[in-house]
């Protein structure tokens, strides 16, 4: 198992060094956002609610990782002043309150781009900057189900299984949020120019979709949920128990790999036509037959060293013993605390998982006279 590289504050690198986000609350993808800018290098500053920057567990809390919070009030016109002295410092801002909070707060974009014209404003929402539910309640379940998402992941005449909070929130919110603050810092480089970022998950998880989309238009991919390539429809893209009540994954779209899998399974290739769909449920009841035969460890012997796109089916808690993840270090200690390493690798200018920083007052010199303030004690 790998260890943390040093705090922010000590010598470190990455490819967004010397980059500088201001991270305003926010739960859920506004935080993973600033999680991945700070794994990358980027001097990450984040203000939370007063006293919710020392509340006992925050070292479990992975997505604050690797940069310094502090609580400021932003109903206080005081605390307002100071957020927009530290946006003067900054190369973007992220942000996630519904539409229309932080111009309230008189934080909006205006008022912030008028203190520093090249800031990077990145604004993430469900439902986005505008639209009749541009201001509704939501969270990532109601965004993946509008853009068709959800309603892909089932098993055919099941409901939908909500795939934890990672295509909304994550896929189709942070990296989107993260990609278009980065787009926009390298054109500002150019124009001298900031601008306005609208991620919203909708956006975001059904730009996921595109390729489901390319299938629907040749009649390859329907809506019924279960029936398709990719969604469990297929017998050689399918989950199967195994003896020991545990699963192995299988997915060997190529005709080479699907050969080499009907092989170590002892199944004639000629009984097995992999493209016949009328033959999927009857060759899944084989398939699934034949993977109860062995434990789930077994199987894995047999085949994962093979060419045949078939593993086993890890919990959380086994997957950073794997040998391949324990080899590359995707699994990383940081504050007593195991989680995944820094994505994607850079072979010059890595980024990591890194602690918070030790030292507030030295994270939050580089913020000019805003940071100076900060780091007075309070009265």
């Amino acid at each position: 198992m790998s260890t943390a590289t040093p705090p922010i504050g000590d010598a470190v690198g990455g490819p967004l060094h010397g980059v500088r986000i201001l991270e305003v609350g926010g739960i859920g993808p506004n935080p993973f956002a600033g999680m991945m800018f700070a794994d990358m290098g980027a001097d990450v500053l984040r203000l939370d609610r007063p006293g919710a920057e020392g509340a006992p567990g925050r070292r479990f809390d992975v997505p604050t990782r690797g940069r310094a919070t502090v609580g400021i009030d932003l109903r206080d016109p005081e605390g307002q002043d100071t957020v927009l002295g530290l946006a003067a410092e900054a190369d973007a801002l992220i942000e996630g309150f519904r539409p229309g909070v932080m111009e309230r707060l008189g934080l909006g974009p205006d008022a912030v781009r008028e203190r520093n014209p090249r800031l990077v404003y990145g604004r993430m929402t469900g439902y986005g900057q505008d639209g009749p539910l541009a201001r509704t309640a939501g969270h990532d379940i109601n965004y993946i189900s509008l853009t068709g998402a959800l309603g892909s992941f089932a098993r055919e005449g099941e409901r939908p299984l909500a795939p934890m909070n990672v295509v909304g929130d994550y896929g189709g919110g942070a990296m989107m949020l993260a990609f278009g603050v980065v787009c926009g810092i390298l054109e500002a480089r150019t124009s001298g120019h900031g601008q306005v970022v609208d991620a919203a998950m909708v956006d975001g998880s059904a730009l996921l979709t595109a390729m489901m989309h390319g299938f629907r238009a040749d009649g390859s991919w329907h809506d019924r949920a279960g029936t398709n390539l990719l969604d469990s429809g297929a017998h050689f893209y399918e989950t199967y128990e195994t003896a020991d009540g545990r699963h192995v994954a299988v997915g060997p779209l190529e005709p080479q790999f699907y050969v080499r899998l009907l092989e170590v399974l002892g199944i004639d290739p000629a009984d097995a036509p992999q493209d016949d769909r009328s033959r999927w449920p009857e060759l899944k009841a084989r398939f699934a037959a034949v993977f109860r035969t062995r434990t789930r460890d077994e199987w894995v012997a047999l085949l994962e060293g093979e060419d045949a796109c078939a593993t086993g089916v890890l919990t959380m808690a086994e997957a950073p013993g794997h040998p391949h993840l324990e080899s590359r270090g995707v699994f990383v200690e940081v504050d007593g605390v195991l989680q995944p390493q820094a994505a994607p690798r850079f072979s010059r200018t890595p980024g990591a998982a890194r602690p918070r920083p030790r030292d507030l007052g030295a994270a939050l010199a580089a913020w000019g006279s805003a940071g100076e303030r900060l780091r007075r004690p309070r009265s």
